[in-house]
C-alpha cells in the first residue's frame, strides 16, 4: 500500500532561552493512502508538532519527512507553501473564518491563489458547500452560522482544492458532543466515500473512535496503537 506520509527518523527541537528541547525523538511514522489516523497524548506530547510537520507548516531538525510522494523536509519556504496549497486542508479548532464574508467567499479563499477561472472557482465553491451539507448556507456570514455550521464551512475550505490529505487539529475542541459527532461523521464520511487521507489530533476518545487507526503519543514517541477491526 503506497504511503501518503512517510516519516524517518525525524528529531524537532526549540531553543528556549539557552535550553534546546527536543519535542520529537528519532520518530518514524508511516500513515498509508485514504487511512484516517487520530493522534492522542498528553498535552506537550508532541501531537501538534508531528501534525504540523506533516502539513508542512513547520520543518525538522533532522530526519526525512515524505508527504504526497515530496520529500518536504527539503523544500525551501516558497516552494513549500506552494506544495501545502496543492496538497493540504488544514481543518483546526477554531474556524478561522473571515467574519466579514459569506460562507461561499469563505471557501472560496484557497483557490484565489490558483489559476482557477471565477467560474471554475465559483463551481468548485458550490460542490465543496454540497458535500458538508451547506447549500443553502451559502450566502450567510459566520455570525449567522451555529459552531458546527462554521466548522462544516472549514471543512469545505480545506476540501475546495482537492487535497492529498486532510489535518486536523481539534477539529471538534469547540463543539458540543452532538454536533462533534454530526463533523466527525462528516470526516469519516470524506475518508470513506472519497477516499481522503486524513490526520487528527485530539483529546477526546470518542472522536479517536471515529479514526481506522489511533496512535498514542508521549514525550515526544509514539507508544502504542489501537486499531479498529
Amino acid at each position: 500500500m503506497t504511503s501518503a506520509v512517510s516519516i524517518r527518523n525525524v528529531v524537532k527541537s526549540y531553543t528556549r532561552g539557552k535550553q534546546n528541547v527536543e519535542v520529537l525523538h528519532a520518530l518514524n511514522l508511516d500513515v498509508p493512502e485514504g487511512e484516517f489516523l487520530a493522534l492522542m497524548g498528553p498535552s506537550g506530547s508532541g501531537k501538534t508538532t508531528l501534525l504540523n510537520l506533516i502539513g508542512g507548516l513547520d520543518q525538522p531538525t533532522s530526519g526525512e519527512i515524505t508527504v504526497a510522494g515530496e520529500r518536504v523536509d527539503q523544500l525551501s519556504s516558497s516552494a513549500l507553501s506552494k506544495w501545502r496549497a496543492r496538497h493540504v486542508g488544514f481543518v483546526f479548532q477554531f474556524y478561522n473564518l473571515m467574519p466579514m464574508l459569506t460562507a461561499e467567499k469563505n471557501v472560496e479563499l484557497p483557490l484565489l491563489l490558483t489559476s482557477l477561472s471565477g467560474a471554475e472557482r465559483k463551481q468548485r465553491v458550490a460542490a465543496a458547500l454540497e458535500i458538508v451539507g451547506l447549500s443553502d448556507r451559502a450566502k450567510h456570514k459566520p455570525s449567522e452560522l451555529s459552531g458546527g455550521q462554521q466548522q462544516r464551512v472549514a471543512i469545505a475550505r480545506a476540501l475546495v482544492s482537492d487535497p492529498t490529505i486532510l489535518v486536523c487539529d481539534e477539529p471538534t475542541g469547540d463543539l458540543d458532543r452532538a454536533t462533534a459527532e454530526e463533523v466527525l461523521g462528516l470526516l469519516q464520511t470524506l475518508n470513506r466515500t472519497q477516499k481522503k487521507t486524513i490526520v487528527m489530533v485530539t483529546h477526546d476518545p470518542k472522536a479517536a473512535d471515529h479514526a481506522s487507526r489511533t496512535l498514542h503519543m508521549d514525550k515526544g514517541q509514539l507508544v502504542s496503537e489501537t486499531v479498529k477491526s
